[in-house]
């Protein structure tokens, strides 16, 4: 196995395979456009001064092979205070695929030459596609951990765009499409596809950035524009996608102000349903519904082929996407434990939270609610709001 190995300070490096960089981004199927060099760069520009970022690449025989912008920072897991490695974009970015085509063999010196050149306690991916990943490089990984983990993180709805799309969805989301669509034409409010280019993305993002603070993203600051340094990464990484043409947005407006949006990202007929926020007062509208179904609509007349709600929480998923969803992507958080001694101490420990875990919570299962005692004059108060009386 032949594979030169170099680390770069910068993805704005001067020298910087950016060309190469793209040529293995489109090559390999399980990239995203989280992956996009402008996205990354953007995300770069946005990290704390805390982190640092260092990006190994790889070339075999000539050709750009591996590319990890990798940031290195510490974090505390309990009474431990940490190294962690992680990808570039954690954790704005929703799906980023590994950029690995590596020669077989090359696995096991690349995970070496990450922990010579950043030392670390844990080296941990998030939003990995299974059966998009690099197999070879990650089971490498494991068998040269302290301890590895896989646990799901998310299990996203998609939709694959059909011709019978054209036709209403059957069962109670057509009651409340139909209802929302009333609610929308009576206030005269009109739903509107944009594509922006770079020149007009900033207007755009500052109208959907004031609803998102609005909504209950901003109050509890949530949404993807909440601090200075989330909205220098999001306008800085859309203003690069725009300009390739890689955005796509559907507003609700009413009088030229936006009431509501879906704000996407689109690439090899896959839109990616990034981010959405309505504002508060015109809640009864039912926006999400009508502008989830014109994504659809927009992929039919377009010959897009599928609608990914990008990521969605694991437990408790209110995404409209589940209603008409007609598969699922299931989407892991990976955990590769070093042989340092903080690596092995913090592998220990979640070893042993696994196995204490279930009896803890079969104990708090078993464990009997006490009982309210609710005084005399409170309770006859309450018999007399209920109408019913114990004398």
């Amino acid at each position: 196995m032949q594979m030169d190995l170099t680390w770069y300070s910068s993805l704005r490096a001067d020298n910087f395979p950016a060309s190469a960089y793209e040529q293995l981004r489109q090559r390999l199927p399980g990239s995203t456009p989280f992956n996009h060099l402008g996205w990354l760069q953007a995300a770069e520009a946005a990290l704390p001064a805390d982190q640092q970022l260092q990006v190994l690449v790889g070339h075999h025989q000539g050709q750009l092979c591996l590319c990890l912008p990798l940031i290195r920072g510490c974090e505390r897991f309990g009474p431990l205070t940490v190294q962690v490695v992680r990808h570039l974009g954690y954790p704005m970015s929703d799906r980023i695929a590994l950029l690995a085509d590596l020669p077989a063999g090359a696995a096991k010196h690349v995970l070496r030459e990450i922990r010579r050149h950043l030392p670390h306690a844990l080296l941990q991916l998030n939003e990995v596609v299974d059966e998009l990943a690099p197999r070879t490089l990650l089971g490498a990984w494991a068998r040269r951990s302290s301890t590895h983990e896989q646990r799901l993180s998310c299990q996203v709805p998609v939709h694959r765009i059909v011709e019978q799309d054209r036709q209403e969805i059957s069962g109670d989301p057509r009651y409340k499409l139909r209802r929302a669509r009333k609610r929308i034409a009576a206030c005269g409010a009109q739903v509107r596809r944009v594509v922006p280019d770079a020149s007009t993305i900033h207007s755009l993002l500052d109208a959907v950035a004031e609803v998102e603070e609005l909504s209950w993203k901003g109050d509890d600051e949530v949404g993807i524009f909440c601090g200075s340094s989330r909205r220098q990464w999001m306008y800085q990484a859309f203003t690069a996608l725009a300009a390739q043409g890689l955005v796509r947005m559907v507003l609700l407006e009413l009088n030229g102000r936006c009431l509501s949006y879906r704000l996407g990202v689109f690439e090899r007929g896959r839109i990616y349903d990034y981010n959405l926020a309505f504002v508060p007062a015109y809640a009864d509208l039912g926006s999400g519904r009508v502008l989830l179904e014109e994504w659809i609509h927009w992929g039919l007349d377009d010959g897009w082929e599928w609608v990914d709600a990008s990521r969605v929480s694991l437990e408790n998923s209110s995404h409209q996407l589940h209603e008409r969803m007609s598969g699922l992507c299931q989407q892991h958080r990976l955990s590769y434990y070093s042989w340092r001694p903080s690596g092995i101490a913090l592998g220990l420990a979640l070893r042993l939270w696994q196995r204490f875990k279930p009896q803890l919570q079969r104990l708090r299962r078993q464990k009997p609610t006490p009982a309210v005692v609710v005084p005399l004059a409170k309770q006859e108060n309450r018999d007399a709001l209920t109408g019913h009386s114990q004398r």
